[in-house]
């Protein structure tokens, strides 16, 4: 049967490619992923998710003019918010530990924007999840560090690996979200507009 819509998932993201996979999404949309370098600038003025939708709507806009009547491109962007401060990627090693750190002993809002574009509309939806962090030794900080590498992670940690299982004390919302997107919200969209509420 010929599939009515396909996805087009603009993420490099390997924890976002898979959730699309466990959505059994190529059952029911044709898809893809397909990348492109967006440099994420967005104004100081910006706070909380206005700076993930920010983000999220500026990896979108950067495939205007490209899709087709039939395609929708999904970009998402994640952030730390902690204390009115945006904690993104660690810029290095050291900026890690600081980062982790400063979570240390603390709750924090991870929030994780994601944009549904195509050529007639544009919506950005958005989750946000709090969560709290046991006191962190600086021991553990550098053995995760050293052994999972999470310098491609907002906030510097994945809540799936080691100094998820070991730090995290309490979680206030979506796990998915924490991960890296709301796969229930971002299910629900997509069954009410493109797949006749499965």
């Amino acid at each position: 049967m010929p599939k009515p819509y396909k996805i087009i998932l603009a993420s490099g993201s390997p924890r976002r490619q898979q959730f699309f996979k466990d959505f059994d999404i190529e059952n029911q949309f044709d898809f893809e992923i397909r990348l492109k370098e967006v440099e994420e600038i967005y104004p100081e003025n910006l706070k909380a998710e206005e700076i993930t939708n920010y983000l999220a709507e500026l990896k979108a806009a950067a495939f205007e003019g490209e899709l087709a009547e039939n395609e929708i491109l999904i970009t998402s962007d994640t952030l730390v918010w902690l204390n009115g401060k945006a904690l993104g990627k660690p810029k290095d090693y050291d900026d890690a530990v600081v980062i982790l750190k400063s979570l240390s002993n603390q709750t924090h809002e991870v929030i994780t924007s994601v944009c549904f574009k195509r050529i007639v509309s544009t919506k950005t939806i958005f989750d946000v999840t709090k969560v709290t962090f046991r006191e962190l030794s600086e021991e553990a900080i550098r053995y995760y560090l050293d052994n999972y590498k999470p310098f491609d992670k907002a906030g510097a940690y994945g809540i799936q690996d080691w100094i998820g299982l070991i730090g995290i004390s309490k979680i206030e919302g979506s796990y998915t979200n924490v991960v890296g997107l709301p796969t229930e919200k971002v299910y629900r969209y997509l069954s009410q507009n493109f797949l006749n509420n499965l």
